[in-house]
């Protein structure tokens, strides 16, 4: 016997018994953008690496350890992307969409990162994003928060989680704040792990984002930014609060809240469990404003803002079973054919129910086994109703018709009569 191959560790497949799950998210997020006039955008998979290096920059987790990064035969290095906002910006410039215009853009798709593989972070993740272009207030800020809080009210999540905030502000800001910070933290370097001691010489910022929990006295009392923030992020970060605030979401001001890529600015977000505050693995949303990267990236000057999600996080907090996502999955009708006459007319007529009625969901059994093994495929499907056809039934142009869910008589039908009768029957 050949050895089995298996699936790449953290690349997981999802089976059937899952899949229902994922439909019901997918639903409910696509719904979520066709509410709000987002429209849907599909950016490739494999992406320049200088488009990442760029976007999330050089010295960042993602790209120093994180992407699947090769060399093609034009000698060319290529990445899988392991984000969407670089995708959807290299687009946008690239289609000329994004000067003097406003887009506001989602995306649900696979990204890919090369780290240790743990419950709710994948080496392959699916994400879905939203991006607008073009509008630089703290207005839209609000809306993609309101956004995300109608999400977790429609999956019954809104008791899970909880939202903080925070305010990077400018780039002169940010400066200032780095250099206070650096000085602090080369102060007490030998208190510092060797990734802060590490960051501390290319990310700074990055170290007060570390969940190592002997170093969380010494960043409590790290310089914050928000002493440092410019008058303009100042405003666009007070104004969001009061929004919030008469919409009546409650959020957390965090003052240690960076995020992980070096493109963001001013308003930064994140959704994370209430139970799990300490833990690494607590982000379910997040985002923030990214003004700078259109620009960054060759195009006209753009305010900007956005925020992902991590399907597979999210999916692990719904509950494992929902009887009303399985049933999508359950057919009406299960179409027994015995024999090799009967399976050729069957075809022909389950063709004619699928194009008459083209809501119902009607398995056919091509498999020729016998009766009794159909019967029990039948009954295991979950079906409502069984057809069986056999060459008797062929002979006689009828079919047999039975209740797989109720005691009730077999019954025999004509073939011509069977699209009412089992309208009849579906709809009692």
């Amino acid at each position: 016997m050949a050895e089995k191959i298996q699936a790449i560790r953290g690349m997981n497949d999802i089976l059937p018994m899952e899949i229902f799950t994922w439909q019901k998210v997918e639903n409910n997020l696509r719904k979520l953008a066709k509410q709000y006039g987002y429209q849907e955008v599909r950016f490739p998979i494999l992406e320049k690496t200088e488009l990442f290096k760029r976007c999330i920059g050089d010295v960042t987790d993602i790209v120093e350890k994180e992407m699947y990064t090769f060399i093609d035969r034009n000698g060319e290095s290529l990445s899988l992307r392991p984000e969407g906002t670089a995708g959807c910006v290299r687009a946008g410039i690239e289609k000329g969409l994004l000067y003097n215009q406003i887009q506001r853009w989602w995306y649900l798709g696979p990204m890919f990162r090369h780290e240790r593989p743990q419950k709710g972070r994948y080496r392959q993740f699916h994400q879905f994003g939203m991006e607008v272009f073009g509008i630089g207030n703290a207005y839209i800020d609000a809306e993609l928060i309101l956004m995300t809080a109608r999400l977790w009210e429609e999956l019954d999540l809104k008791s899970q989680l909880s939202l903080q905030i925070n305010s990077l502000g400018s780039s002169i800001a940010r400066k200032v704040h780095k250099e206070n910070l650096v000085n602090y933290f080369t102060q007490h370097v030998k208190c510092l792990d060797e990734d802060s001691q590490r960051r501390l010489k290319t990310n700074p910022l990055r170290i007060l984002d570390s969940k190592n929990p002997e170093m969380q006295d010494l960043i409590e009392k790290a310089p914050r930014l928000l002493d440092f923030l410019d008058s303009e992020s100042s405003q666009d970060f007070n104004l969001l609060q009061k929004i919030l605030t008469n919409m009546d979401i409650s959020f957390t001001i965090n003052p240690r809240l960076v995020r992980g890529l070096d493109y963001y600015n001013k308003t930064v977000f994140e959704w994370v469990l209430i139970d799990e505050q300490q833990a690494a693995q607590n982000t379910v949303c997040a985002g923030g404003r990214y003004d700078k990267l259109v620009e960054q990236l060759g195009g006209h000057a753009t305010p900007a803002v956005g925020f992902a999600m991590g399907l597979e996080r999210l999916i692990n907090l719904l509950p494992s079973s929902n009887s009303s996502i399985m049933s999508v999955s359950v057919p009406e009708i299960y179409f027994i054919a015995i024999g090799d006459i009967a399976i050729q007319k069957a075809l022909i007529l389950a063709e004619y129910l699928r194009t008459e009625l083209p809501a119902i969901r009607l398995i056919l059994d091509v498999s020729g086994d016998g009766i009794k093994s159909q019967f029990k495929r039948a009954d295991k499907s979950g079906a409502r109703f069984a057809l069986i056809l056999g060459n008797d039934e062929v002979k006689s142009n009828s079919l047999s018709i039975k209740n797989l869910r109720e005691e009730h008589p077999q019954e025999t039908i004509s073939q011509i009569h069977m699209k009412k009768t089992l309208q009849d029957l579906l709809h009692e």
